[in-house]
């Protein structure tokens, strides 16, 4: 896949999956453009996503990211998505439609391991939901959506990297 494709790619998972790290990485190997979508709904509103989740509530910072999602126009990009992407079925067909959905695998332990600052990370987090329910209710979502799923179980962010664009690869010919 190191040609030019109008195809999106689009990575999907738990905050602290490695989302935005990796589809620098991605987009740099295979001459893509990156969009980070977390970076976007920051600038289309002005404000940190904590903010926005406290100031206006979760359902509202869930409106701006799925408009967000539904006014992308790009191609030959790569997409990293907010781990609460999922939770707007309109946003992801939208998205499927020319693109590659890929899901950054983390398992419960590892999620729990590394998401130390739930509300500074902006964090979809509804009242009362914990983080085991969270990740129960999006693993489901993740998996319905996915074309790719990387596990990185064991794996380093190289490793990830590489084990991607092998999947990617494979998909191509």
């Amino acid at each position: 896949m190191t040609e030019k494709t109008n195809k999106n790619i689009i990575l999907t998972g738990m905050p602290t999956s490695g989302k935005s790290t990796i589809g620098v990485i991605v987009a740099k190997i295979l001459g893509m453009d990156f969009v980070d979508t977390d970076i976007l709904i920051q600038q289309r509103e002005n404000k940190r996503l904590s903010m926005i989740i406290e100031e206006d509530g979760i359902e509202a910072f869930l409106k701006c990211e799925e408009e967000a999602l539904l006014s992308l126009d790009v191609c030959n990009c790569v997409i990293a998505t907010g781990g609460s992407a999922v939770y707007s079925q309109k946003a992801m067909e939208y998205l499927k439609k020319e693109a590659i959905i890929v899901y950054l695998k983390v398992d419960k332990d590892e999620l729990n391991r590394r998401l130390k600052d739930v509300k500074g990370r902006g964090v979809v987090l509804r009242d009362g939901e914990s983080i085991d329910d969270m990740f129960e209710t999006r693993v489901k979502l993740y998996e319905r959506y996915a074309d790719i799923t990387i596990s990185e179980k064991g794996l380093t962010l190289e490793d990830t990297v590489e084990k991607l664009l092998t999947e990617l690869g494979e998909r191509s010919k």
